[in-house]
């Protein structure tokens, strides 16, 4: 039994039926839950049923607000009330307006404003939805995702990235995330509908019409409805009436579907259904596509994928499974995992030593958690220095950036001398300087892949490394963001610039002057070394130490 169904059970045991409903209020409202990013209380809006029964289980609408909105202007325009933004800020404000009921739970996470849908956003996600399913009896195989413009980019997002969290999902008027349409082949057993107006002159239905061509072309069940004259306020279709809740109702999460496909460059994402990669190169596209043929046998094709699983606990086990034209026929009682070595395919369970789930990269992975910002002065800088590096870490923890909105996020920034073993233990470090000017890097120096020279003038060097549970960011020289202007790198149009430009960028970076003049920058290899190539180009600066 999952704990909220214990908690309400005992509740009416108790105190019985008038005070278990006191702990719910039907209608609009707003919620908070707890961050671990920041130590910060993070609000949603939510929408309970009008003759809500906690006794029962309801399916859950989750929906992600547009740029320069939030998630009480979501709320409402989920369920068709205003289409103005503006307006519906200022009908929010006198608190909400009269809403029809349907029979789901909605929760509009607020996910710190308008910084997209990945790292610390995409995070604020998954924990306001395992919130609200440890606080409300939700049907966890009824879970819908929905997402206006920036929320549809993120809805997209989300679903391709975990596809088997959600049972339908519906962007409208979507902006893309870079990096999404790789991905489609994961919608396979994914329902999908996506909503735009034929003028909009922000995201061009253009976008739309081929995500549906690529999705069908995938094989998911993609639908697309255009609004022939409507700009770029789909929503106020898409969202009218009971239409997008009627859509929702029709659709089951399948969790053990007979065939997966999944694509991904990530450990953070190499998992679906019944499947689980158990070895890739984390940067490299890795794929499988798996189909249950029969009771007792499994068909697997891969490519970039050194080790898996068949997850048993979601599907009945099979006795043969053939993984790229190889049949293996299974050992009794042996896990059903699969590892590649010289290029066979055998029974047994791939654990990489190196780069493995929780410590892949890439640069962006340091920032995408709780981290802390720290300066150095293990050197004893003058009073001007060390106020220099004190700006330039606050610089870096510092995400509010024009023309957005502040971002609702408070990351800290520390002098080496204070770093706490606790600090080390519970969050990432973003460490500007080197070995002879900071002492957290002088006292992990000796893990670390690479380190930039002292009196090394002009270059800048940024890369991320392992550090126990956690990951160190290093920054040594020029800071990261030098010339960036100039570079154009790209990245998503609503990240904040200082986590859009890190996104940009692999496991390191080594730039001369500014970053439209990069030496250098790629991935480490699978233990954490820099390809000989990469090597030889930081080498021949004279200005890199590169750890054998």
């Amino acid at each position: 039994m999952r704990w909220p169904a214990l908690r309400i059970a005992f509740a009416a045991l108790l105190f019985g039926p008038a005070a278990l409903m006191a702990q719910f209020t039907p209608g609009p409202q707003l919620a908070t839950f707890h961050s671990a990013i920041d130590n910060s209380d993070q609000p949603y809006a939510l929408y309970l049923p009008k003759q809500f029964d906690p006794a029962r289980k309801y399916p859950l609408v989750v929906s992600l607000h547009a740029e320069e909105t939030n998630h009480s202007v979501n709320l409402v325009q989920l369920f068709g009330v205003l289409a103005v933004p503006a307006e519906i800020g200022l009908a929010v404000g006198r608190g909400f307006p009269r809403f029809r009921d349907v029979d789901f739970i909605v929760a509009c996470p607020f996910a710190r404003g308008t910084m997209g849908y990945q790292g610390i956003a995409e995070r604020d996600v998954y924990d306001m939805l395992d919130e609200v399913e440890r606080r409300y009896p939700v049907d966890l195989d009824r879970v819908y995702l929905t997402g206006v413009s920036m929320g549809g980019g993120g809805a997209l997002w989300l679903a391709l990235t975990r596809p088997d969290v959600w049972a339908a999902v519906a962007p409208v008027c979507a902006f893309t995330i870079p990096g999404s349409e790789e991905l489609a082949p994961n919608a396979l057993n994914l329902p999908i509908r996506l909503f735009h107006g034929a003028l909009d002159p922000a995201a061009p239905a253009a976008s739309s019409r081929a995500w549906q061509r690529r999705l069908l072309d995938a094989g998911a069940p993609a639908e697309y409805i255009e609004y022939p004259g409507v700009l770029h306020n789909a929503w106020t279709n898409a969202y009218r009436d009971p239409g997008v809740f009627d859509w929702f109702a029709q659709y089951r999460r399948n969790p053990a579907p007979d065939r997966v496909r999944l694509v991904t460059r990530s450990y953070r994402y190499g998992s679906a259904y019944w499947i689980r990669i158990d070895g890739m190169a984390p940067g490299a596209l890795a794929s499988i596509d798996a189909r249950l043929t029969g009771k007792t046998e499994a068909r697997v094709e891969t490519s970039g994928v050194d080790g898996f699983s068949i997850l048993g606990n979601v599907v009945a086990l099979p006795g043969v499974v053939t993984v790229d034209g190889a049949a293996i026929r299974l050992r009794p009682g042996a896990a059903l995992s699969f590892v590649k070595a010289d290029g066979r395919w055998r029974q047994g369970l791939e654990e990489p030593a190196g780069k493995r789930a929780g410590a892949e990269g890439p640069i962006a992975a340091a920032v995408s958690g709780p981290h802390i910002y720290v300066y150095g002065t293990a050197d004893r800088p003058p009073p001007e220095v060390l106020a220099a590096r004190r700006r330039a870490a606050e610089k870096a923890a510092n995400w509010s950036a024009p023309p957005y909105a502040r971002i609702a996020l408070t990351l800290e920034v520390k002098a080496d001398a204070d770093v706490t073993d606790a600090d080390i233990e519970s969050a990432n470090l973003v460490l500007f300087g080197a070995r002879e000017t900071n002492s957290v890097i002088a006292r992990v120096a000796g893990e670390l892949p690479l380190a930039l020279n002292s009196g090394a003038a002009d270059y800048g060097l940024l890369f991320i490394a392992p550090l126990g549970k956690r990951y160190a960011l290093v920054s040594s020289g020029l800071p990261w963001w030098t010339g960036a202007e100039e570079a154009n790198r790209g990245g998503d149009r609503f990240a904040p610039p200082a986590f859009r430009l890190l996104t940009t960028f692999e496991d390191f970076v080594l730039f001369k002057g500014s970053l439209a003049n990069v030496v250098s920058e790629g991935y480490f290899d699978r233990n954490w070394k820099v390809p000989p190539d990469a090597s030889a180009r930081m080498l021949a600066t004279g200005t890199v130490s590169v750890r054998k």
